[in-house]
């Protein structure tokens, strides 16, 4: 049956101003039916902004919207979910206290002839979608009680059972394992073969190339142009969204490893691992792979302090260590940037100033009075270093970006003059221009005699970046890769439970 709309969504000259910030200028964007359409650019380039004037979550200040060739004004989300437009953010936006039924059927729940609520429909209802992406949950399970991909399906779930016709996703993968990827990529693909309509948001670029059939890109909230991704290249696209031509991304230049500043032996803490040893030396990336769950954090967060260790041993510069707090490990010159920056590595609501100085408050101190000249200073001084884009060092953290809060938690262990900083999932949500100026951080730190393990998600970045790889599964050390033995194939069985073969 041919299309009645080939164009779902027409957005023309869509210009946003918030007082003293213009945050999009006369951006044009046009989405069809059928087609995955990725909408990238920089942390700040405007996708967010653009993506909430159309949900109705934003006025717009100027410009037009189209929906199926009809003109409308979106004034709520409520009013942009009655038109068939749908979102699946990064942060599942779903009642936590309710069931996944509930939250389907929510604001218009079907009664029985007795006016009571159907729940025999609803279960069954909710359970026909969700078998239908093959996504088996109980209809009848609390949200709270499900992991965040599962939650994130029930979203998915809950716009099928809508009948949306646009749906919107924003980072869906940030958090997914690599075959909880997977069953996303086929429900997209399910609902493109359904004709629906989908905007993706990513900042990881093989994923733009996989799925998506045409790329509009923002750069400082104007549109630098609509590209076919068959027609492109991930260097073109990147070039367009930074302003600049790319040179490979992980190419840092490296240093030679000097001493020994890291060692675990037999550290264990069950369930979550078990028996881990490693070295890690002066001037070194050292990098922790695995898939979700394998222990990886876990481990960073009981050298760091955070968690108690059941067994073995930790020295951090040739002296055995047993830090019982974070505290005793900042003091010791050791950094750890958590993978929840906003609850774990920042106060949202003080000021860029304040967070950078918060790990060294007494060098900006004296008698327990804290001079705020010395704290802006400081932290004006790294808000240079690190390009972080803000007018001022007292504006709130909560108002940056991903990748410039990001910086800001950087910044505070830079104004500290740590040794050892544990990056834990350093560029989840941060755009390619900031992944760039973080990794030239990385290179000036170990340049500096610094020292750093991260841990990624992202396999083409560990890869990238590290001297040597800890690949991890379910708590359990499977090896440790140097550099010239990486394969990609070999690194994702090793994380899958897969032992290497042993040499005949």
């Amino acid at each position: 049956m041919p299309l009645q709309y080939e164009t779902i969504v027409e957005m023309k000259g869509i210009t946003k101003v918030f007082p003293g910030v213009k945050a999009l200028t006369d951006v044009d964007l046009e989405i069809k039916a059928g087609e995955v359409h990725a909408l990238v650019g920089e942390n700040g380039a405007g996708k967010s902004t653009i993506i909430k004037i159309l949900m109705g979550v934003y006025p717009r200040t100027s410009g037009e919207i189209y929906l199926e060739g009809k003109k409308v004004d979106i004034k709520s989300p409520l009013q942009a979910q009655a038109l068939g437009l749908g979102a699946v953010y990064q942060d599942v936006n779903l009642a936590q206290h309710l069931s996944v039924a509930e939250n389907f059927f929510m604001g218009q729940l079907p009664k029985t002839r007795l006016g009571l609520i159907d729940y025999a429909k609803i279960y069954r209802e909710t359970k026909e979608i969700m078998d239908s992406i093959e996504v088996h949950v109980d209809p009848k399970a609390i949200l709270s009680t499900l992991s965040v991909a599962q939650q994130e399906m029930v979203a998915i779930g809950k716009i099928l059972h809508q009948k949306a016709k646009l749906v919107i996703f924003d980072e869906p993968t940030a958090l997914l394992t690599n075959d909880e990827t997977e069953q996303l990529f086929k429900i997209i693909s399910m609902l493109k073969q359904k004709n629906v309509a989908i905007i993706y948001i990513s900042h990881r670029m093989e994923e733009i190339f996989r799925i998506c059939d045409r790329a509009t890109v923002l750069k400082d909230g104007a549109k630098a142009g609509t590209v076919y991704t068959k027609d492109t290249s991930e260097d073109e696209l990147i070039s367009m969204m930074v302003g600049r031509d790319v040179e490979d991304m992980y190419g840092i230049a490296h240093a030679a490893p000097g001493k020994t500043v890291v060692s675990v032996k037999g550290l264990t803490r069950s369930p979550a691992f078990r028996d881990i040893s490693f070295d890690v030396r002066q001037g070194e990336i050292f990098g922790m792979f695995g898939l979700v769950g394998s222990g990886r954090t876990e481990i960073v967060r009981s050298i760091f302090g955070a968690d108690a260790k059941e067994s073995g041993t930790v020295g951090i510069g040739g002296r055995p260590v047993d830090f019982r707090s974070p505290r005793q490990a900042i003091d010791a010159g050791v950094a750890l940037l958590p993978e929840e920056r906003k609850t774990q590595g920042l106060a949202l609501g003080l000021s860029i100033m304040e967070n950078t100085n918060m790990a060294a408050i007494k060098k900006i101190s004296r008698y327990g009075v804290i001079n705020n000249r010395k704290g802006v200073e400081v932290a004006e001084k790294f808000r240079d270093i690190l390009h972080t884009k803000t007018p001022t060092v007292h504006q709130l953290v909560k108002n940056l970006s991903g990748g410039n809060q990001q910086k800001v938690v950087i910044a505070k262990w830079l104004a500290m003059g740590s040794d050892l900083f544990i990056f834990d999932e350093p560029t989840v949500g941060v755009d390619v221009g900031a992944k760039m100026e973080i990794y030239r951080v990385f290179e000036q730190l170990i340049r500096d005699g610094k020292t750093i393990i991260i841990i990624s998600s992202y396999l083409p970045e560990v890869m990238g970046l590290a001297d040597r790889l800890l690949i991890m599964y379910e708590g359990r050390q499977m090896a440790i890769l140097d550099r010239a033995d990486y394969q990609e194939e070999t690194i994702l069985k090793l994380a899958s439970g897969i032992k290497q073969e042993e040499p005949a």
